[in-house]
């Protein structure tokens, strides 16, 4: 059912239910109105008899009463709203009105008979050799009131009839943006996001036309920002395939070789220390430059791929990643503070992680040259929940350029790949130790929203 036929039957509705309420108004105030009339016609005419019989019986010299309203009633003919019969001493008709021949052409239905008829009323006179009955009659009064019921009624439908094609046309017209609308909204709901409708001239069906505009350019756009964002999760993806074989390459085929040129140095020092120091010397030198450069791979892998990732998970790497950090800057203060249940989350969850919490600690020790760095990490039944804090010098979020800075935006767009929030919070300098006892409130009682 479409919302004109719905609105334009609403309409109909109240009309019936104005004319029907006029109806019985009307009918209603045409009975009083016939009552009235009637009541009045027949006192009327009830004092002039009166006035006869008074007469002819104060006159006895015209005659018996009942002969004298006899040539009376002759005389007057037709009375309105009025039935008088005359009768004499042994019940025979002197004298019977007639008819009511008002709109006598006009044959009123039984049932607007009966509700606008009023109750007949009958006054008896009796006179000497006689018996006059005069009784109200209302059919003049009725066919009149029908009548102009029947002009009322068809002018009433005729208004009924125009006031409904009036509507509809009127609803035709206005409601005809509403079908441009429906066809924009499915063409959306099947992809179609270059949509655009026109501008309406009704301010509220442009209104929304505006609205439905702007609803498929922001769809479009988050459309094109789910795509770029799969696009980047999965470069994401090849990298660290790269990274993984790469440290795999490096430590299969480059570790073979260090550690074959160490055991072939330390073979020539042992052999030549005695006979020739000057080549163990330098042999020595050899396996001194083959454990820095083992070394060196080995923070290169650890960098590329954490060795750990794959055989005790996500919770020891991170231990092992702040270990190898604290041992690296012996004079900061970095903390990883774990709470809760850590079940197997997957690989993808697993290496974003770990790389969101070396960006930011790398950012904390590099940029920020923070003294103290803390890493906290939560599972509970709302989820996961990291947080890294740290006392560094921090930076004007309103002044910087957060595009050009691709490690808050890596990290953003590493948190919005596993369908979480980042938030970056930087806390007043003067406030630092409120904050910090903030933080480990916070930790403690679980009460803060999720953080990334």
């Amino acid at each position: 059912m479409s919302l004109r036929f719905r609105l334009n039957l609403l309409v109909t509705m109240l009309s019936l239910a104005f004319l029907v309420a006029a109806g019985v108004v009307l009918v209603r105030d045409t009975k009083d109105s016939i009552r009235e009339r009637v009541e009045a016609a027949t006192r009327v005419t009830v004092q002039l008899l009166d006035t006869v019989i008074v007469s002819s019986a104060m006159n006895p010299s015209l005659g018996p009463t009942h002969y004298v309203l006899q040539d009376f009633l002759r005389s007057l003919g037709y009375v309105r709203s009025s039935r008088i019969e005359l009768y004499d001493y042994a019940n025979n008709p002197l004298y019977i009105s007639p008819s009511s021949t008002f709109k006598s052409e006009i044959n009123p239905p039984q049932w607007f008979t009966k509700l606008v008829a009023p109750k007949v009323e009958t006054v008896t006179r009796r006179v000497r050799y006689g018996v006059l009955i005069i009784s109200s009659s209302a059919e003049g009064s009725i066919r009149e009131a029908w009548s102009g019921f029947l002009q009322l009624m068809f002018m009433g439908i005729g208004f009924f009839v125009l006031l409904n094609l009036l509507v509809y046309g009127l609803l035709s017209h206005a409601l005809r943006p509403v079908s441009h609308i429906l066809h924009a909204i499915n063409r959306i709901e099947q992809g179609d996001l270059t949509t655009r409708l026109e501008r309406f001239s009704v301010p509220e069906f442009d209104k929304i036309g505006q609205s439905l505009n702007q609803m498929a350019v922001s769809l479009d756009a988050e459309r094109q920002l789910e795509q770029n964002r799969q696009l980047t999760q999965l470069i994401q993806q090849h990298i660290e395939d790269e990274r993984r074989s790469l440290a795999r390459e490096l430590h299969d085929e480059l570790g073979q070789y260090v550690t074959a040129i160490k055991t072939f140095a330390v073979a020539i020092v042992n052999k030549t220390r005695e006979s020739t120091p000057d080549i163990a010397a330098n042999a020595q030198t050899i396996v001194a430059a083959a454990n820095h450069i083992y070394d060196g791979m080995h923070n290169i892998i650890r960098q590329l791929r954490p060795a750990a990732m794959d055989n005790m998970g996500l919770v020891e790497t991170l231990r092992d990643m702040v270990s190898g950090y604290q041992t690296q800057h012996p004079e900061l203060n970095i903390q990883l503070h774990l709470s809760g249940q850590f079940q197997p989350m997957g690989e993808n969850v697993n290496i974003n992680i770990y790389r969101i919490v070396q960006e930011a600690v790398n950012n904390a020790i590099k940029h920020a040259h923070a003294q103290c760095i803390n890493v906290h990490m939560l599972v509970d039944d709302e989820g996961l929940r990291l947080m890294i804090c740290d006392d560094g010098v921090g930076m004007q979020l309103d002044l910087v350029d957060q595009t050009k800075h691709f490690g808050l935006l890596g990290m953003r767009e590493r948190v919005q790949a596993l369908h979480g929030q980042f938030k970056v919070v930087l806390p007043l300098l003067i406030n630092f130790l409120f904050f910090w006892q903030y933080i480990y409130s916070w930790w403690e009682t679980s009460s803060v929203s999720n953080t990334t």
